[in-house]
């Protein structure tokens, strides 16, 4: 657990950095570090996708997850809940800034492959190495995130806590079914939540991301169908 906790702050500490940075910047600045974010993360999100795996495999799995999340309204929900609990420490007006800092940065951060064989490695054979390249590239990322977005940045810290430390004291259980081949659909499928995300933050689209989440419990699913099938 000790590098999940490492993780959690750097991210604290670049969202801190990027918290004073963002102090003295003019709102045009801002706004153009977050679209500048938004292009790195499209990017991110396209060189997920370019690997090898069963297309046909991904679209089913992504097809059906999206239409659970939209059935039920997981966005909104998770929104809502969100920027009514912001609301209530930095004002109505701020609620659904911090609500949107907040889910892109757990999104960002957290939706990769990085993530989970970084995370069973600690779990299962006390190799850290990989949990500690990532809490650099968090750290970064805290700045960045933390100078567009603001205060709500913060949130990822906990949640990355919660979720990675959940996958590291379940690893025992989890590793017999994390194959090659499930971890690398589940971080192409991650992948395409993030250039959706990375769409969204350029002003291009209106995703609702979060709605798209339920597709990572259908690849492994998905996965044992296509293999009992023949056709993985």
């Amino acid at each position: 657990m000790w590098a999940v906790i490492v993780n959690t702050i750097a991210i604290i500490a670049g969202t801190t950095v990027g918290l004073l940075l963002r102090r003295g910047l003019p709102d045009s600045i801002t706004d153009a570090v977050m679209k500048a974010l938004g292009l790195c993360t499209i990017v991110i999100g396209i060189q997920g996708t370019i690997v090898e795996q069963n297309i046909l495999l991904l679209i089913v799995a992504t097809v059906i997850g999206v239409a659970i999340g939209e059935a039920g309204d997981i966005d909104g929900h998770v929104n809502r809940w969100t920027e009514k609990l912001t609301s209530r420490f930095t004002g109505a007006g701020e609620g659904a800034k911090v609500a949107n800092a907040f889910i892109t940065s757990c999104l960002i951060m957290n939706v990769g492959a990085m993530t989970i064989v970084g995370s069973l490695d600690a779990g299962l054979v006390g190799d850290f190495d990989m949990l500690y390249t990532k809490s650099l590239l968090d750290f970064v990322a805290g700045i960045m995130m933390g100078a567009a977005l603001g205060v709500g940045v913060y949130g990822s810290a906990v949640f990355t806590l919660v979720f990675q430390g959940a996958i590291v004291l379940a690893a025992g259980f989890v590793a017999p079914f994390a194959s090659d081949a499930l971890i690398a659909e589940l971080s192409t499928c991650g992948s395409i939540m993030i250039l959706a995300l990375g769409l969204n933050m350029v002003d291009l689209t209106k995703f609702k991301v979060l709605n798209y989440l339920p597709a990572l419990i259908v690849v492994p699913f998905a996965l044992w169908a296509f293999q009992a099938a023949g056709l993985a």
